[in-house]
């Protein structure tokens, strides 16, 4: 869950997230994460943004609106600044993986609240 390290690295995109939403704020973190979701098989979500992407924080209060919405989904937010060796392949800002049975299912590029929550209604 969030901790007050974690929480404060998202305060400027002045928005507090949900406790349902993990948070990535190193590469090691986003590494343990990762390996949860393929050793638990429960579907997931990683939205990976930055803080200085004006279309990340637009479509960061529908990803954490969502997560009340989607609760068989774990929904996780990975600044790719804070997680540059985990996030190196990840060359659009925000990019969203999907994840079912441990395996990455799925991606979207860009924002859209109906394509973001069409996508997670298909993966719950």
């Amino acid at each position: 869950m969030i901790e007050g390290e974690k929480r404060r690295s998202l305060e400027g995109l002045g928005l507090a997230l949900p406790h349902k939403i993990h948070v990535a704020s190193s590469d090691s973190q986003l590494k343990e994460i990762l390996l949860n979701i393929k050793t638990s098989r429960t579907p997931a979500v990683i939205n990976y943004g930055a803080s200085w992407c004006r279309v990340c924080s637009q479509i960061l209060p529908t990803f954490c609106n969502l997560s009340s919405k989607f609760k068989k989904l774990s929904f996780i937010y990975a600044d790719i600044d804070e997680c540059p060796e985990t996030t190196q392949n990840i060359r659009y800002t925000p990019t969203f993986h999907f994840y079912r049975d441990g395996e990455r299912v799925d991606e979207m590029f860009g924002t859209g609240e109906e394509r973001l929550r069409d996508r997670l209604w298909l993966h719950s």
